[in-house]
């Protein structure tokens, strides 16, 4: 359970961010989010919590909303970083706009995030910081060139900065496939049906029937996995990046004939 903890969660309007937000605050934790200005953030606060407004690519701005977080709640012991964005483009048509922006928003907004929340963090004395990542960093996707990159980062910046804020707080990372329930989810979807040109619901059931469990995922799955991380009983788990794939990992071990 996460009762009585403060969490910041950014990219909360929707997707993952909102849902975890609202499995936290079921589980009776504090949350405050941040998002853009343009994104709509009535499903936020409709569990009760309250919604920054702000761009995470701006580290000053990052800082000034972290720490206004903090004010509200009286602290920050929890950050979970959903916010992030993705390009899907073949190698020559991948501008340097376009790279820098997905890992400015992915890679170093989240790292930025984490510095700023580290002091109230450490203070806490039993800090969370949950990563929300992707299956393609540890295995690759053509055509997510730069949004690859930024979650193989991510898990690195897990890795490195769990070393360095032990023991006061641990570092994690969620590692979803592809979620049609949120927006980034969708988008892919949507790519593939054009790209075969066939039916998104055809697209969808062949998707999960390479996944052992035979489903694709939902936000609630992923949220599930990151409240566990977030809570008391995951005190002992630090540097870690947990696969939530319905076993599509283990498509790729050696003898799966993929």
């Amino acid at each position: 359970m996460t009762t009585g903890r403060r969490a910041l969660i950014t990219g909360a309007a929707s997707g993952i961010g909102l849902e975890t937000a609202r499995r936290l605050s079921t589980d009776g934790a504090t949350v405050v989010g941040l998002d853009l200005p343009s994104a709509d953030g009535s499903a936020f606060s409709a569990i009760g919590g309250t919604i920054l407004r702000g761009d995470i690519r701006d580290t000053a701005e990052t800082r000034a909303l972290v720490d206004e977080a903090a004010r509200l709640m009286g602290g920050i012991d929890t950050v979970v970083l959903s916010a992030g964005i993705i390009n899907i483009a073949a190698l020559a048509d991948v501008d340097i706009e376009t790279w820098n922006n997905v890992l400015a928003v992915n890679l170093t907004g989240a790292f930025f995030c984490i510095q700023s929340a580290a002091p109230h963090l450490i203070e806490s004395r039993r800090g969370r910081v949950v990563a929300i990542s992707s299956d393609v960093a540890a295995r690759g996707t053509p055509l997510l060139h730069a949004y690859t990159a930024s979650k193989a980062g991510l898990d690195g910046v897990v890795q490195s900065l769990a070393g360095e804020l032990a023991p006061y707080v641990t570092v994690n990372a969620v590692r979803p496939v592809s979620t049609p329930g949120t927006g980034m989810g969708r988008l892919v979807t949507q790519w593939k049906a054009n790209a075969t040109r066939r039916p998104e619901h055809e697209v969808l059931r062949d998707i999960a029937e390479t996944y052992p469990l035979g489903r694709v995922g939902t936000p609630d799955d992923i949220a599930g996995a990151v409240a566990f991380l977030c809570s008391d009983d995951a005190a002992f788990i630090t540097g870690v990046s947990i696969d939530v794939d319905g076993g599509a990992a283990l498509n790729t071990m050696p003898g799966s004939g993929s």
